[in-house]
């Protein structure tokens, strides 16, 4: 269930909760002033631009009981924009830097995260400039899914590309953006933001593996 919060714009009445607001995202996200709602065909309603951190954000209304969700029915080429966005669960581990042996091709986890990483959010800053500020960033499609070997084994693209179901700390099976913390999937706790380590430093925040995601009766209320 959807925390309730009450969300307001200027102008408009007061909306009482996430679920009526269609926001499944960070706490500290407002509504647009304008209409930047869109209805994204089937189910899925997106947000144009968001207003706090400038990331597409998008979320699944209520669906119906005799529905399955898209992401049971759907394979990744099949997926709406809207939907594909959804599948992020908001962990950020993608956007922690990775070191690369040029002689064998391996590659090392760390705990530095890219500068535009808001760590608290585990969001990016700057979502839709992100290409632009740093180069490197890879955008995740169907084909670096099948590729990328660094690729966490929780990602909600390489679980559907497995034909397996999101787990109950998805945002989009619990409907709380948070839950993604509470099981200690993402790198809220984690990471260290690149701008405060030197580069020749970096090989000291090396790790072997993610954290395992924690069983729902052990995680954080």
């Amino acid at each position: 269930m959807l925390p309730t919060r009450r969300w307001t714009t200027p102008g408009k009445r007061a909306i009482r909760s996430r679920a009526e607001a269609g926001i499944v995202c960070c706490r500290r996200c407002t509504l647009p002033q304008d209409n930047a709602w869109t209805r994204a065909p089937p189910t899925v309603l997106l947000m144009k631009q968001h207003p706090q951190f400038q990331r597409v954000v998008v979320t699944v209304p209520p669906r119906s009981k005799d529905r399955a969700p898209f992401w049971k029915t759907k394979t990744l080429e099949q997926l709406s924009d809207a939907e594909w966005e959804s599948l992020c669960d908001g962990c950020g581990r993608c956007c922690l830097n990775k070191i690369e042996d040029t002689d064998t091709g391996e590659i090392y986890l760390t705990r530095v995260a890219c500068k535009l990483l808001d760590i608290q959010s585990c969001r990016c800053s700057d979502y839709l400039n992100r290409q632009k500020k740093v180069p490197d960033c890879i955008r995740i499609d169907v084909e670096q899914v099948r590729t990328l070997s660094w690729l966490p084994n929780t990602c909600g693209y390489r679980l559907i590309e497995e034909g397996k179901d999101l787990p109950w700390w998805h945002p989009l099976v619990s409907g709380d953006p948070e839950t993604v913390h509470k099981a200690g999937v993402s790198v809220r706790t984690l990471a260290k933001s690149e701008r405060n380590v030197k580069p020749e430093n970096i090989r000291r925040y090396m790790m072997d593996g993610y954290p395992k995601p924690l069983p729902r009766s052990k995680a954080k209320s």
